[in-house]
């Protein structure tokens, strides 16, 4: 019983620490914010960049709603920790507008992967004087929808 005692103490350790282990949250997939708004980002490349659609579920226009391209860049390189920072920009296929969001992919005490972000909504104004209303400001979270497939 002796010898097997290091044995043991070594592997309930080794499974300690990979309970441990950070779980590394991914943009790619189908997401719906609290607005009720769907994306669907594409495989990252290796360089950080990814494309997608956005469906919004939300809109200051009287034009009929169009899903719309999105293209972002998420943060890589060596100091990534599995939660990574991105951003991305919608640009709106039934409107004169563009939204830029920004924010973080985190993993949270339940283990579910949540997109905390914030946005800003540029809409073209007809002169300089009303400049003042043309850009919005804003909060979403989106989480995982399960897979499609």
């Amino acid at each position: 019983m002796v010898q097997t005692t290091p044995f043991l103490l070594v592997l309930l350790l080794a499974l300690g620490a990979q309970s441990l282990a950070v779980k590394k949250c991914s943009l790619t997939g189908h997401w719906v914010n609290d607005l009720g708004s769907n994306m669907t980002v594409t495989a990252v490349n290796k360089n950080g960049d990814f494309s997608g659609t956005y469906h919004t579920a939300v809109t200051a226009t009287s034009n009929e709603i169009k899903v719309s391209p999105l293209q972002g860049s998420q943060q890589t390189g060596p100091n990534q920790k599995g939660q990574p920072t991105f951003g991305f920009t919608v640009n709106w296929d039934f409107s004169d507008s563009i939204t830029v969001f920004t924010g973080q992919c985190f993993v949270d005490d339940d283990g579910k992967e949540v997109l905390k972000t914030m946005w800003l909504l540029r809409s073209r104004v007809e002169n300089i004087k009303n400049d003042w209303k043309a850009t919005r400001v804003g909060v979403n979270v989106f989480t995982r929808l399960p897979s499609l497939e």
